[in-house]
């Protein structure tokens, strides 16, 4: 699955679109590496989004096209850092 789907997927961003521009804005790495948003997500993958002063770090457990609300959550694991 595409990173700007995923992260819009897992709802770690409300939208697809501003997924994408956190991509192009080299907001988004994974596993350390600046990010496009057509790179491909696999299981074990970590992701960290800049969010102004806040870094989010997750580490990806599960890839799904479609997951409910409650079950969002499932697909990520919040790393401390």
């Amino acid at each position: 699955m595409r990173l700007d789907k995923y992260l819009k997927v897992s709802r770690l961003i409300k939208r697809r679109t501003v997924a994408n521009e956190a991509c192009d804005n080299e907001r988004v790495t994974v596993n350390g590496k600046v990010a496009r948003a057509s790179y491909e997500v696999k299981e074990g993958d970590v992701i960290a989004i800049r969010f102004g002063e806040r870094t989010l770090t997750v580490e990806v457990l599960s890839v799904q096209d479609n997951v409910g609300k409650d079950a969002a959550a499932l697909l990520y694991r919040e790393i401390q850092a």
